[in-house]
């Protein structure tokens, strides 16, 4: 969102806006490196990448996943909305919402 000022009145819309679109869109659509410590010969620790996938990727991996869900969550509903769109059309859909909220803020005056 940047580093402005968000008047209150707004932030009922931003707040349904990440909850409707932008979380879901970094959930299921926006891999992260997943970290690994190595340590070298001489005992320093550093971090490496080796792999990279989506939040939701990472945590069907868990093992006792049903333990991090919402209560009446499953695993199937998260596949279901992994699924349900391509990674192009989820990210024009939410630049379109994002879009759509910004028009929504009074213009500042320059």
């Amino acid at each position: 969102m940047g580093y402005t000022y968000i008047a209150a009145a707004q932030a009922a819309a931003i707040e349904a806006f990440y909850e409707e679109h932008f979380n879901p869109y970094l959930n299921f659509r926006r891999p992260c490196g997943v970290p690994e410590r190595v340590a070298s010969a001489k005992g320093k620790e550093r971090r490496v990448y080796p792999w990279y996938a989506t939040p939701g990727e990472i945590l069907r991996q868990l093992p006792g996943v049903a333990a991090y869900l919402k209560p009446g969550g499953t695993i199937e509903e998260l596949e279901r909305r992994a699924c349900a769109q391509s990674d192009p059309a989820a990210a024009e859909q939410m630049q379109q919402a994002k879009a759509k909220l910004f028009a929504t803020f009074p213009k500042r005056m320059a």
